[in-house]
């Protein structure tokens, strides 16, 4: 299971409905498996089926563009891709997002 959360830490509350994408890679190509909006607590908890998850690169895609524009503040970064791999497919991989106007980090979670 892939989830994610997005915390607004200029405004240091959860950013809800910030739209999220995430894809793997398959050879050359980027095929989506999955997509959502995160809930008012910043939260995304279905991107990916039940079951275990293929091995491989994956990237998660955040709308950080419409996030801020719906806020009424102008943001430096249009979108944030986080890619990562994924060794054991039986785990379970947080990636969470710190984000601002004019910054972000992210991190492995648990």
């Amino acid at each position: 299971m892939i989830t994610t959360h997005v915390l607004d830490t200029a405004r240091g509350e959860p950013a809800d409905g910030v739209r999220v994408l995430l894809e793997f890679l398959d050879g050359d190509a980027w095929r989506e498996v999955g997509r959502g909006a995160t809930d008012a607590d910043g939260r995304l908890r279905t991107l990916t089926p039940a079951g275990a998850l293929e091995a491989g690169a994956y990237r998660l895609t955040f709308d950080t563009a419409g996030y801020f524009a719906a806020r009424g503040v102008e943001g430096f970064y249009p979108q944030v891709a986080v890619t990562f791999v994924v060794r054991d497919g039986a785990r379970h991989f947080h990636v969470p997002l710190l984000l601002s106007p004019f910054g972000y980090s992210t991190y492995r979670g648990s």
